[in-house]
């Protein structure tokens, strides 16, 4: 199983990556970051879990994790240490 660390980790790629190409903004579905990260589709709770510590003043919740297609958060860019 995939640690909530390991989502953390491809979370903040991707923010770091969409940063680097000037985005101010990016998307993340909680879905789509759990097949990225865990290739079974596990750990979706870790993934949910992930996102949440990374979500800061400014950023927007789209979608809960309640929902059926899962977590989605606008998080804006670039980052504030």
């Amino acid at each position: 199983m995939v640690s909530t660390d390991h989502f953390r980790q491809e979370l903040l790629a991707q923010l770091g990556r969409a940063a680097t190409r000037g985005r101010i903004d990016i998307l993340i579905n909680s879905g789509e970051l759990c097949r990225s990260t865990a290739r079974d589709g596990s750990g979706h709770g870790s993934c949910c879990d992930a996102m949440q510590e990374e979500f800061k003043m400014g950023d927007t919740l789209l979608l809960d994790q309640t929902n059926g297609a899962g977590m989605t958060i606008r998080y804006l860019l670039p980052r504030a240490n």
